[in-house]
């Protein structure tokens, strides 16, 4: 008996459908821009939230009972069969995982990697039966207490070890279930206190072990594309990769700035300080661009609450972002999202991925109409128009203090402001959501 027993394969129905648990925006055969939206946004279920999270918070314990609960193989095998009954449900295109999501935690490194393995082959045979793909995998390193201190920055060698091994089975893994990316989250690479701290020698913990990440990739074959997830803060006082800038300050430390991406998630860009679309945008022009995780906090409160999207301005401008940055290559849209505590029932995790895949459609929508509509392109060309005229471009290249000074008095040149016209582009922007 599935889980999800009595809940119908999702359908698209139109606009004007008032079934709750029917795509009414997001059809996956449409064509938007000469590509399915299916092929655009190439949507994915979070293992993690979607079946391992049993609904706690930091002030409350587990409010889910899921019949799969516990660390026992079988259990594990009844998550997977459980999932893929979602999958089937929702049919979208791909999945995500950590390995602790999917396999027991074992009494030591060997049984972990034993579960892993033998989780790992029973997954396979369903996706062989035409279930989604796997769009990355990637390992936890930051639940188990053995993490406290983190992973790749830990003050002790035997836990970085274990990390690296660990990273290593799982990059096998994702490499036999034909993952297109890997994700590394430090979700407890930074500090608490500087106090017992040596910043220096952590981030050069933490660049080795990336550089072994990317060589390990490399020799086993894995083409997929290597990410990193930004995190400002929460858990730690601190974390490393803090937004997308300091990743990419990061790369380029260890020369890593053409191997690795960023896996950007909306909730994490908020915690920093940003807007989502100001991190895809900073990706995108520093070229790191690789991947999203789509969710929304609540504003109300100040950590990262990992709700379903549920905005399709702010996933409008999102996207808008994606689609200057050229789409997705091997990323994609990952529902890093979770249901409220109160929400119990298998059709309220049903509802919750249909109403996000619909608001992720819509905001798409609107955001490949508004970039066929050229008028935010033409305003931002136009802004800068005055860079590719006259001595515009040798004064950029060229110039010197003293020949730029000159310039100015030989001219007389003296400029006056002019206006942005912001409030302009944001209503060209609400004529399309």
């Amino acid at each position: 008996m599935s889980y999800f027993d009595g809940i119908a394969p999702a359908t698209f129905q139109g606009p004007d459908s008032t079934d709750p648990l029917a795509y009414r925006h997001y059809d996956p055969a449409e064509v938007v821009m000469g590509k399915t939206m299916e092929e655009h946004l190439r949507f994915a279920v979070a293992w993690w939230h979607s079946f391992a999270w049993p609904g706690t918070d930091p002030f409350g314990g587990q409010t889910f009972e899921r019949p799969w609960f516990g660390d026992t193989m079988d259990l594990a095998r009844a998550k997977a069969d459980a999932a893929f009954d979602l999958f089937a449900i929702l049919g979208q295109p791909y999945f995500c995982f950590h390995d602790a999501d999917i396999r027991p935690e074992g009494a030591n490194f060997a049984e972990n990697t034993r579960n892993l393995e033998e989780i790992v082959d029973y997954i396979a045979a369903k996706m062989e039966t035409g279930g989604p793909k796997l769009l990355w995998g990637t390992a936890n390193l930051f639940s188990h207490r053995r993490y406290m201190s983190g992973a790749a920055t830990n003050p002790d060698p035997d836990v970085f070890a274990f990390a690296a091994a660990t990273v290593k089975t799982c990059l096998d893994a994702t490499l036999k279930l034909g993952g297109e990316n890997y994700v590394l989250w430090g979700g407890r690479e930074g500090y608490e206190t500087l106090l017992n701290t040596d910043l220096g020698k952590e981030r050069q913990q933490a660049g080795r072990f990336l550089t072994m990440v990317v060589d390990y990739a490399k020799k086993i074959g894995f083409n997929g594309t290597i990410l990193i997830e930004p995190k400002p803060q929460e858990p730690s006082k601190h974390q490393y990769d803090y937004d997308v800038a300091t990743v990419y300050g990061f790369l380029k430390e260890f020369g890593l700035e053409g191997e690795v991406k960023v896996n950007i998630e909306q909730g994490h860009a908020i915690l920093a300080g940003h807007s989502f679309e100001h991190e895809l945008a900073m990706a995108a022009s520093m070229a790191i661009f690789g991947s999203i995780d789509m969710n929304r906090n609540d504003y109300q409160s100040g950590w990262d609450t990992d709700q379903f999207p549920d905005n399709p301005r702010e996933v409008a401008l999102a996207y808008y972002e994606v689609i200057r940055a050229g789409g997705f290559t091997t990323g994609g849209t990952n529902f890093d999202a979770k249901l409220r505590r109160q929400s119990l029932d298998a059709e309220d995790l049903v509802a919750a991925h249909i109403g996000a895949m619909d608001v992720c459609a819509r905001g798409f929508k609107a955001a490949a109409a508004m970039w066929e509509d050229g008028a935010l392109e033409q305003a931002r060309a136009a802004r800068y128009v005055g860079w590719s005229r006259g001595d515009a471009p040798a004064l950029l290249q060229e110039g010197t203090l003293e020949t730029i000074a000159e310039c100015v008095l030989r001219d007389d040149i003296n400029p006056q402001p002019r206006s942005g016209r912001q409030e302009k582009l944001e209503n060209v922007v609400s004529q399309f959501i």
